[in-house]
């Protein structure tokens, strides 16, 4: 253990006088990312609130063919703007962002009204365009709301019960807490958690490796009186304490980002307390022996800096995609996932910030087999090292 302890300590030493490895594991890893995500969450939130509240501008061609329709938009918060347009030339403005949404009404509107028919409308809206989605979409449930409307008085004036056009009526219960829908929004936390996390020994692991290869000085290194898996078993624990000391402080950053965010304006908010905080931290350390020993295996085979880094940065993405891939999808926690390492960290933490229970059998699935996975990795890391290739 001493001298564990003693190769730990020089190779801590070293790299915190390194600027490079500094500006990487703390400065792009733990504050660029919180930053990053803080602002564009924040945008997102203010847009989507700012759309909620603004009134919504409706230029309408043929606006003098359903005075109805126009009066109850009106009476509803719709700004009308009568407008001279063709479809051609509304679907030139809409594309060329001059105007966000244009109603064309047709010249026989009334006539097929009168007739009991379908009457004509089109809605010209650029659904590409993330900025006007939300007005289309407010729009489209005016439009919809006002043809409910008049099917009603149809069925009224020829003595029909309206109900009979509503057969089933469709309650919908919420059962989703303001945690769970800021998932929503959070739910690529735990991606930049294991990134940061990643990069913090990234660079410790390739100089400690590949690193002292290229130098020269790792022969006259194993001729120290340290055995060789001392030796390598302290440049990992270096290595996994950088990655420690990442997630916390990533995870402390995003506590103090998640503050500033105006979630509780769009019914969400963030359970990300320090409670919250200490239980995500406790449960992703166990990746960190794993994260190490994998890096350290890889950056074995490297002869230089330049090599290494270019293994490592698509090595780094294994762990990554199963995080990835549970957000895409929406997958839900199970014992059977708890055994894939990063993404039974990734469903843990998310129940924690949804404010779920856990099972400990959940825990006790996803800490043993990470923590085996490491060992097993480490174990690897040690055997390369008892071999004279090292050298080579």
């Amino acid at each position: 253990m001493g001298a564990m302890w003693t190769v730990f300590r020089k190779e801590v030493l070293e790299n915190l006088r390194d600027r490079r490895v500094i500006v990487s594991a703390f400065f792009f890893g733990v504050l660029l990312a919180p930053v990053i995500f803080g602002l564009t969450t924040t945008m997102v939130s203010k847009r989507a609130v700012a759309n909620q509240d603004k009134p919504l501008n409706l230029p309408i061609a043929g606006a003098t063919y359903a005075p109805n329709l126009v009066q109850f938009l009106r009476e509803n918060g719709v700004k009308v703007e009568d407008v001279e347009l063709t479809s051609d030339q509304a679907m030139d403005a809409v594309r060329s962002g001059q105007q966000d949404m244009v109603l064309l009404i047709a010249e026989d509107y009334g006539k097929a009204l009168q007739a009991g028919e379908s009457a004509p409308l089109s809605l010209v809206v650029d659904t590409s365009n993330s900025n006007t989605s939300p007005s289309a979409d407010r729009a489209r449930q005016l439009l919809s709301a006002y043809g409910h409307q008049l099917a009603v008085l149809r069925l009224m004036v020829r003595g029909i019960n309206p109900t009979v056009i509503e057969p089933v009526g469709v309650h919908t219960l919420d059962v989703a807490t303001p945690a769970g829908r800021s998932l929503l929004i959070l739910g690529m936390m735990t991606y930049f958690c294991f990134m940061s996390m990643l990069v913090g020994g990234f660079y410790l692991a390739i100089d400690t490796t590949a690193g002292e290869r290229e130098r020269g000085s790792l022969e006259p290194l194993l001729t120290l009186p340290v055995s060789r898996s001392q030796l390598i078993v302290g440049k990992m624990l270096a290595t996994s304490a950088f990655m420690s000391v990442s997630l916390l402080l990533t995870l402390a950053t995003f506590g103090v980002v998640l503050t500033f965010i105006p979630l509780e304006a769009l019914g969400m908010s963030a359970n990300f307390g320090p409670r919250v905080i200490l239980a995500i931290f406790a449960i992703m350390i166990t990746f960190v022996p794993m994260g190490a020993g994998l890096m350290t295996v890889v950056a074995s085979f490297t002869r230089s800096n330049r090599e290494a880094q270019s293994w490592l940065s698509v090595v780094m993405m294994f762990p990554i995609a199963p995080i990835m891939f549970a957000v895409v999808t929406g997958t839900k926690p199970s014992a059977g996932l708890m055994a894939v390492p990063s993404l039974n960290q990734h469903l843990i933490a998310t129940s924690l910030m949804r404010g779920d229970s856990i099972p400990a059998l959940h825990v006790l699935i996803c800490a043993g087999t990470t923590l085996a996975l490491g060992a097993l990795l480490v174990g690897v890391a040690i055997r390369l090292y008892q071999r004279e290739a090292i050298l080579g």
